[in-house]
C-alpha cells in the first residue's frame, strides 16, 4: 500500500476517534481542568503513544509527515490531549535517539503502551528562551548524579512516570548542560505548583522540584556538555508537532465559524451572504491552508536523517500566529455568542495563545529563521 493511502486510513481513524470520543468531552475537560485518562488509554490502544518508538520495541515508528497529520487531527478535537501526546513523544524520541540499548529495552515498550507517561524538563523559572541560564545541577558523586533545582512549565508534570531532564553538571559552567533520564518515583523528585492557565486547561502543567535526587550515572543520556545540542535537535521535531496542532486548532475554529455563518441569519439572510463575513472566512481558509502546507513541508524536510531547523521554525511561527488570528476571527463571526462558553470558539481562542509561546516563542522562531538566512 502506498504511503499516501496508508496516511488516508490513519487520518480517517484519528478523525473518527476525535469526532466520537474527543470533541464531546473537550469542553467539560477544560472547564474542570481534568485530563481525560480514558482518552489516553484509547490513544495507546490505537498505537499513538508509540508514534516515535521503533517497531522493534512495539512502536508505531511514524514518519514525520504522518506524525504531523496525527497531531493536526487530534488538535482539531482537543489541544490539551494533543499537547500531552506530543510531549510524551518528545520523551520517547530522546530515549530512542540518545539512550543505550538497556534504556530502550527498559522504557520504550512500556511507554508504547502509554505508561509511564513521559515529560520533558528543560525550562526553569529564570531560564525559558535562554536555557543556558538554567541553574538545575546534576553533580557527579561516584557512580551517581545528585540533582538539585527546579523545572517549570512541565507538561505531564503530574501524570508522568519518567522525566527527560536537562541539567548542568557544574552550575557555574554554562557549557556543562547534559541530558538525563530520571524516573519520576526517584526519592527527592516532587511535583510542585500546578499552573492555573488561561488555556490548555485540561493538560497538567507543573513545576518539578529536585532535592538531592540521586540517579545512577548510567542514566546520563548524552556526553557531558552535549545536552543543549540534544535538546535543540529534539525541539526541531517538537516544533513541527506544535505547528501541526496549531493548524488543527485553526481548522476547528474555521469549521465552527463556517457552520455558524451558514445558519445564523441577520437582515433576512445567512450572515455568510454578507461580503464582510464571506471575505473573513476566505482569508481564514487561505491562512489555514498555507499553515498546513508549511507544516507538511517542514515534516518532509526533517524526516529520517534530514534536518532543516528553519523550515520547522517557519512552520511553527506562521501556524501558531494563524491559530490565534483565526480563532479571534471565529469569535468575531459568532458575535456576542462567541464571547460565551456556549460555543467552543472561546476555548479555541484561549488555547491558541500558548502555541505562540511554548517550545520556542514566535520571537525565538524569527531569530532562528533570520540566523539561517544569514548563514
Amino acid at each position: 500500500m502506498e504511503a499516501s493511502s496508508e496516511r488516508d486510513l490513519i487520518k480517517e481513524t484519528v478523525r473518527e476517534f476525535v469526532e466520537e470520543e474527543v470533541r464531546p468531552r473537550a469542553a467539560s475537560a477544560d472547564e474542570h481542568q481534568e485530563f481525560q485518562e480514558q482518552l489516553w488509554d484509547d490513544l495507546a490502544e490505537l498505537g499513538f503513544t508509540g508514534l516515535t518508538i521503533p517497531e522493534e520495541y512495539g512502536g508505531f515508528d511514524a514518519d514525520q509527515v504522518t506524525y504531523s497529520l496525527i497531531n493536526e487531527e487530534l488538535a482539531r478535537g482537543d489541544l490539551s490531549l494533543a499537547t500531552a501526546l506530543s510531549v510524551h513523544c518528545l520523551a520517547t524520541s530522546c530515549i530512542r535517539t540518545f539512550g543505550s540499548e538497556r534504556h530502550r529495552e527498559e522504557w520504550l515498550p512500556a511507554m508504547n503502551d502509554g505508561r509511564p507517561v513521559g515529560a520533558f524538563a528543560l525550562s526553569e523559572p529564570q531560564a525559558g528562551s535562554n536555557p543556558a541560564e538554567m541553574t538545575t545541577e546534576a553533580r557527579p558523586d561516584g557512580d551517581e548524579y545528585v540533582i538539585n533545582g527546579t523545572k517549570q512549565w512541565i507538561t505531564n508534570g503530574e501524570r508522568s512516570g519518567v522525566v527527560i531532564l536537562f541539567a548542568k553538571t557544574d552550575r557555574e559552567d554554562p557549557d556543562s548542560i547534559t541530558q538525563f533520564l530520571v524516573p519520576k518515583d526517584t526519592p527527592g523528585v516532587e511535583v510542585g505548583k500546578k499552573e492555573d492557565k488561561l488555556g490548555l486547561r485540561a493538560s497538567d502543567t507543573t513545576t518539578l522540584n529536585f532535592d538531592d535526587a540521586r540517579i545512577p550515572a548510567e542514566n546520563r543520556l548524552t556526553e557531558v556538555g552535549e545536552g543543549l545540542k540534544a535538546a535543540l535537535s529534539t525541539l526541531t521535531g517538537g516544533r513541527i508537532a506544535i505547528a501541526s496542532q496549531a493548524v488543527g486548532l485553526a481548522q476547528a475554529a474555521l469549521d465552527d465559524a463556517l457552520a455558524y455563518a451558514e445558519q445564523r441569519e441577520q437582515f433576512g439572510q445567512p450572515i455568510i451572504d454578507h461580503q464582510a463575513v464571506a471575505h473573513s472566512l476566505a482569508e481564514m481558509q487561505t491562512r489555514v491552508q498555507a499553515a498546513r502546507l508549511l507544516s507538511r513541508d517542514a515534516a518532509r524536510k526533517n524526516d529520517g536523517e534530514a534536518v532543516d531547523p528553519m523550515a520547522a521554525s517557519m512552520a511553527k511561527y506562521f501556524a501558531s500566529e494563524t491559530a490565534e488570528s483565526v480563532a479571534s476571527d471565529a469569535i468575531q463571526i459568532h458575535g456576542g455568542y462567541g464571547f460565551t462558553k456556549e460555543y467552543d470558539v472561546e476555548r479555541y481562542y484561549r488555547d491558541a495563545k500558548v502555541t505562540t509561546i511554548y517550545e520556542g516563542t514566535t520571537e525565538i522562531q524569527k531569530e532562528i529563521i533570520a540566523r539561517h538566512l544569514r548563514s
